[in-house]
């Protein structure tokens, strides 16, 4: 398949009638497959309302059926056709966070989406991404769009086209350009249908954000509990995970620093994840740093570049430090934990 590459200037006006942004709408209308930029990562978008379209959106990327896929809509009136009501709750966090990395799952309305969307449950998850590419291009498709990340299953999320590019070129019918992603870990995902609304994911909009409007909410078990059932049933999937083997590190630079000259020692090329704070305190093959301790936003918006670094500069074991579980950082160490396949090590006293 021959895969059309679109370069749009998120900045332009009215961009749902820009040419590019025209002639990716008709692909999705004609039941292909579009990767196109959010706010957070990169979407692979297709008709939410066609099993064909859908289908294709498993078989470019190889992920399995049962995980359900994220609906991105526009407008509020199309939020409307797909789902049954929309919850108190879910109208407050609509007002406050919308558009913008935070997913809502409601019942969904019969009939209105592909069963294959929602993996067969009667909840369906929606969100309206806070980026001009993407509004302008569900507009102009006048659909909404099931997206899930522009990647190949399992590996790191992509947040930029050249990421799309090395994954999915010749899979799908195009990609729409629209330079790098800002919050770069996907949406929170919040269960509405609750009476205690529950975070299935966390990501762009933290637990303290969620609280502040509408009270407690409850983090599904299986976040932190690997062998815990998972609410969502695509959230029992490794995923994020470069080539090689990570490995989580919990103590301090001294530690890792003695693992990473162990290995070495055996002859292995060795790679460190670490803030810019700790970049100059390793010796390791080497050494990259998604972003600073002081600002956690930017270890989330350079995470996934960091994961794709180590597979380009193909080194055998990677250690990464532990990062604060606070604020955006609780997203942060969820998507390094999936990366690492939840394997630890820990310094001993």
């Amino acid at each position: 398949m021959k895969t059309k590459v679109w370069l749009v200037d998120k900045n332009v006006d009215n961009l749902q009638s820009y040419p590019q942004i025209t002639q990716s709408a008709e692909l999705l209308k004609a039941d292909q497959v579009v990767a196109f930029p959010t706010e957070t990562v990169y979407g692979l978008g297709a008709n939410a309302k066609s099993d064909e379209a859908v289908k294709k959106v498993f078989e470019a990327k190889g992920r399995p059926s049962d995980n359900p896929l994220i609906v991105h809509i526009a407008t509020e009136e199309q939020l409307k056709d797909i789902v049954e009501e929309i919850p108190v709750q879910a109208r407050k966090l609509i007002a406050e966070f919308w558009p913008g990395p935070l997913t809502l799952i409601m019942k969904r309305k019969p009939g209105q989406l592909s069963n294959l969307v929602t993996a067969g449950l009667d909840t369906v998850a929606v969100r309206m991404p806070d980026h001009q590419v993407a509004l302008g291009l569900i507009q102009a498709s006048n659909l909404p769009i099931a997206a899930p990340s522009a990647n190949t299953s399992g590996k790191p999320s992509p947040t930029s086209a050249k990421h799309v590019v090395d994954d999915l070129m010749g899979r799908i019918a195009g990609i729409v350009d629209g330079g790098t992603t800002g919050v770069g870990v996907e949406s929170t995902v919040l269960d509405c249908t609750e009476e205690v609304p529950v975070i299935l994911r966390p990501g762009g909009v933290t637990v303290e954000q969620l609280e502040a409007v509408i009270g407690t909410v409850r983090q599904d078990a299986a976040l932190k509990h690997k062998d815990a059932a998972p609410k969502a049933p695509g959230m029992k999937y490794t995923h994020y995970a470069p080539k090689a083997p990570l490995f989580l590190v919990k103590g301090n630079q001294a530690f890792l620093q003695k693992l990473v000259d162990e290995k070495r020692g055996d002859g292995l090329k060795v790679g460190v994840i670490t803030p810019t704070e700790h970049q100059q305190e390793y010796k390791a093959d080497y050494i990259v740093a998604p972003g600073s301790l002081a600002d956690l936003h930017t270890v989330a918006a350079g995470l996934y570049d960091a994961l794709r670094q180590f597979d380009v500069l193909d080194v055998d074991i990677i250690f990464s430090e532990m990062f604060p579980e606070s604020g955006i950082g609780v997203a942060v160490m969820n998507r390094l934990e999936k990366a690492a396949g939840h394997q630890i090590i820990e310094e001993h006293a």
